[in-house]
This record gives C-alpha cells, sequence and structure tokens, in this order.
C-alpha cells in the first residue's frame, strides 16, 4: 500500500482495492489538495483543516465518529479520543483511526491533544504505521509526540500537523520532533509504499514532502 501526504493532516492511502484520504483540508489551511477521489474518507474533528468534504466527490463515503467499519476490503476502527488534554472541555472530541489496507495497519491520529490512555493505547496497538501531530498548538507537541511512540511502538512514524512553507496555522517546525527523536535531518520522500515484508524492524522516521 501507498501513503502521500497532501499536506497538514491530509493523506491519500492507496492499497490494492481502495482509495483512503484521511482529513481534508480547506484552502485556509495553505494547502491547496484539489479536488480527490476516493473510495472512503475519514475526519477525525469538524474543524476547517480536516473537514474539506468539497474536496472529495459526493459519492465518497464519509466516515466522522468512533466505531467499527468495514468499506471496499478496509477495515477502519474509530477510537474516542480529545482534542486538548482537559478531556475536550476545550477544543472538543477527536478520533483517531486504525486503518488497515493490504495487510498494514496505519493509525491516523488526527488532532491528538494529550497523551492516549491504557486503553486507547491498547485500542491503537500494533500499528504498523502511526501517522502522528508533532506541531504542538492545537496538538500534542513534539516531546509528548514521542513519548507517544514510545507508547506504541509502531514500525514506521510520519510526522504530520507542523510548520511547513505553506501551513497558515502557527505550529512548530518538524525539527523539534526530530531531535525529540534523536535524530538531526531525515530526507523528504515523495511518497512512501509498505508491505509486509519492506517494514522496518525497528521504529523508523519517515518524512514526506506534501503534495503540491
Amino acid at each position: 500500500m501507498e501513503i502521500i501526504w497532501l499536506g497538514h493532516s491530509c493523506f491519500r492511502l492507496r492499497s490494492r482495492e481502495a482509495v483512503v484520504i484521511t482529513d481534508p483540508c480547506s484552502p485556509a489551511s495553505g494547502y491547496s489538495i484539489g479536488k480527490l477521489t476516493a473510495d472512503i474518507v475519514t475526519i477525525s474533528h469538524d474543524h476547517p483543516g480536516h473537514n474539506y468534504r468539497k474536496a472529495v466527490a459526493d459519492t465518497t463515503i464519509v466516515i466522522t465518529a468512533p466505531g467499527e467499519y468495514e468499506i471496499a476490503g478496509v477495515f477502519i476502527a474509530g477510537i474516542a479520543t480529545y482534542h486538548d488534554g482537559q478531556k475536550g472541555s476545550v477544543r472538543g472530541k477527536n478520533t483517531a483511526y486504525m486503518i488497515e489496507m493490504d495487510n498494514i495497519r496505519i493509525c491516523h491520529l488526527g488532532d491528538l491533544g494529550h497523551l492516549p490512555t491504557p486503553e486507547q493505547v491498547e485500542d491503537m496497538s500494533g500499528a504498523d504505521v502511526l501517522l502522528i501531530p508533532v506541531g504542538g498548538n492545537n496538538t500534542i507537541d513534539a516531546a509528548a509526540a514521542a513519548e507517544v511512540v514510545g507508547l506504541l511502538e509502531p514500525a514506521a512514524v510520519i510526522p504530520m500537523h507542523y510548520q511547513t512553507a505553506l501551513s497558515a496555522a502557527p505550529l512548530d517546525p518538524l525539527q523539534r520532533f526530530l531531535k525529540e527523536m534523536g535524530l538531526t535531518e531525515v530526507e523528504p520522500l515523495a511518497k512512501v509504499s509498505f508491505n509486509a515484508s519492506t517494514l522496518p524492524h525497528e521504529t523508523q522516521v519517515i518524512v514526506l514532502d506534501y503534495k503540491r
């Protein structure tokens, strides 16, 4: 399966059978993702930088809440979390998604705003690829993101929701997260593909360049 970062928290996940778009962002986010085709869209929370349904066709199935779903050969589990560290009292709720495609399990954390509870860690365990916000401000920051990586122990970590040349939101730069992970610089890739035999044996940070 293939992963392309479209900007902010928006990714295109493509398997042999289906295409999933996560958290489509509006032009106000600074990113222009164009008009997309997909079988499924997941939305972590109802904020403009994450819920821009106009970017996808009307026939696309949109998932916006916790629960279990099986669509077009894709298995999805929505996990209830919060957008802040005060149980949603500041910014509301957030849904993280475990998405299984081509026998690869991807965990998209949306705008997670707190360290996951033991129960949430259990629900997220087994993720091969973790898509994690690292820019702080409205989400966990670099230090908390590194702690989440330690809790979930995925094979691959792909950071998202951080400051770039396009992002309109005031976010921390990627370098803070890389430093927390003991790295200095990681060469960005245009896309990345995984199968069961190519997953890293130890946790590896992979940086994607957003698609312009």
